[in-house]
Order: structure tokens, then sequence, then C-alpha cells
């Protein structure tokens, strides 16, 4: 049996959902690899609200040893709340993330250690260069890799693979929410660990199950694009954004609202033609006044709502039900299994 030292080699984070069949494989696998490569290391299975035997297998695995350990949630909250959390329990100097059908192999992972701590990599990812999906999940891959890929500028051919390596520093230091698990790359590169690497790795097809992904992914998937790179380039200056758009909206209002105001000066004191119809009448004045409005609305909640919106990722947490092999788990009197971050 291998014993788990202090010091790890490898965290190994696995997010579940209903993968009962798997897991048994997948534990006997990794195990092997890892005895061969003599790397000490943990296993973190994330139960991500399971409906089948998921748990008792993951409890299985711990009692032949204890390097497997668990983490259950009491509903789904998806893969980056489970990867989040992953993230936070590691103890490996080197975190490994990979998918717990199968499709994901072991053997690679020697390889992957040797690129982050001898290679200097702060990330690398894999790279399924010959896929065994359907073509329903294969077409919006490749086409969030290409958007992706010009997006962020980050040269990678498969950002969503299961299969990546980090520097135990890089996954302490950046929040997975949503559907982000899927642009780790670019929420890596924003925190400023610059250094990403690629690995093309082994997909094998699948052996047990079926697959989770759907079109409701698909449209999250571009949603959460769409924000990460916005906050991405705005975070920290907000206003950049917020300001730019506001002094345009308040301009706008402010000029046409001068203009009424000076017909109606001219109407009264210059010209002293009456105007054909009153300011209240005119529709421009709404006009006028809804972009003064916008304008101010921008500077202000705009600018506090991203502020408030990004400190809460960080304090997010998730209910914990249940635990295997960690100390770390924090007992309160208002959620007495809250797993913390």
């Amino acid at each position: 049996m291998h014993n788990v030292s202090e010091t790890l080699n490898v965290s190994i984070i696995i997010p579940a959902k209903d993968e009962e069949e798997s897991i048994p494989e997948l534990c006997q696998w990794i195990v092997r690899v890892m005895d061969d490569a003599a790397l000490t290391f943990e296993v973190l299975f994330i139960d991500d609200g399971s409906v089948d035997n998921t748990w008792t297998e993951i409890l299985k695995a711990n009692l032949m040893n204890p390097a497997f350990k668990g983490i259950k949630f009491n509903r789904n909250f998806g893969k980056s709340a489970a990867l989040h959390t992953g993230f936070k329990a590691a103890k490996g100097s080197v975190v490994i993330t990979m998918d717990a059908d199968l499709q994901d192999s072991p053997d690679e992972i020697p390889e992957l250690y040797k690129m982050v701590t001898e290679g200097g990599y702060d990330l690398v990812s894999g790279w399924k260069k010959k896929r065994h999906d359907p073509i329903s999940k294969t077409i919006p891959s490749k086409f969030f890799n290409y958007v992706t890929r010009v997006m962020s500028g980050i040269k990678l051919h498969d950002f969503n693979c299961g299969l990546k390596a980090y520097k135990s520093v890089v996954v302490k230091n950046i929040s997975v929410y949503g559907e982000m698990h899927r642009y780790i790359p670019v929420i890596a590169k924003w925190a400023g660990f610059n250094k990403i690497g690629e690995k093309v790795v082994e997909h094998r097809e699948r052996k047990y199950g079926i697959t989770k992904f759907g079109w409701e992914r698909f449209v999250k998937g571009f949603l959460d694009l769409l924000s990460i790179m916005f906050v991405g380039k705005f975070r920290r200056n907000p206003m950049h954004f917020f300001g730019s758009l506001g002094i345009v909206s308040f301009l706008f209002g402010f000029v046409f609202t001068a203009k009424i105001f000076y017909d109606k000066m001219d109407s009264l004191f210059i010209s002293k033609i009456p105007l054909r119809r009153d300011i209240a009448e005119q529709p421009i004045f709404y006009l006028a006044l809804v972009a003064v409005v916008i304008g101010v609305q921008l500077f202000l909640t705009g600018y506090l709502a991203e502020m408030i919106a990004m400190q809460s990722i960080s304090k997010r947490d998730y209910l914990v039900i249940d635990k295997v092999g960690l100390k770390e788990l924090i007992h309160t009197e208002q959620n007495p299994l809250m797993f913390t971050s």
C-alpha cells in the first residue's frame, strides 16, 4: 500500500458525478502509476451530488488506501465548484486535475509532473489531439477553443481538457465558479501566471456511464467566456469601462438638455418666437434625461456591483455533508458541515 507522506509530490483532484463503475478501476490505475513513478500522492475525490453509489466507492477506496480522500457535496454544484473546493484542500506541491470517467489516462501524470517541476511551467494543459467523443461535443469544443484562443492570446488547442497540472501556488490563488473551469488557463494568466504549456495526452473512449455534456453548458460556457474576459481586463480598473460609457451617456444627455433649454431661452428673450411644443412635450427631452440618469448609474451601480461580485467569489462556500480522509472540515453552529475555502 502506498502511504501518504508529510511532503506530497502530487495532489490529484477528481470531480465525480455518478461514476460508481469507474472509481475502483481508476484507483487501481492511479496507484500503479504513482508507485512506478515513486511519487507520493493524495487523491481528492469530490462527489458532486451523485445519486448512485459513487460515495460508497470513495469510502471503500479510502479504507484500502488512506491516500484516497473524499469530499461529498449535498447536491450537484458543478465541476467548477468541485475543483474550487479541491484546490483549497490540496496539499501537494503539484496539483493534477482529471475526470473520473476513465477517459483521462493516469499514465500521463508523471510527465505532467516533470513539466511543472523541471520544465518550470505554472500550468500544463492536456491536449486531446485524437478525441473519442460524439460530433455534438467535438464541434462546440473546437468553437470554444478557437474563440478562447483568439480572445485570450493563450496558444492552447484544448482549454477544456480535464487533465491539467498546476503548481500549488497557482491553484491557491485563483477562484473558479460558474462554468469557469474550462477557462482556468485564462484565469491563471490574469492572476499573473504566464508560463502555460501544453502536452498531447491520450483520450480514451468512455467505458462506463454517459456523457454529462449538454447544450445548456454550451450557452453557459459562452457567457462565462465573455464574463471572464471582461472581469480579467477591467477588474482592477473597472471605471475604465463603466466610466467611459458613463461619460458618453452623460455628455449625450447634457448636450441635448442644454440645447433644449437654449431653445427655450431663445424663444423667451431673444427671438421671442414661441416654441411649437413645451419642453416637457418634446420626446428628445426624455431621451436626454434618460441618458443623464444612465450615465450617473454607470458610474455608481456598475462600479459597485462589479467590485462586490469579485470580492464575493473568494468567500464562496459549498455545503459539504460528508468527508473522508480530511481534517480540514470546519464545524460551526450555523453550518456544522461547511467546508470553507
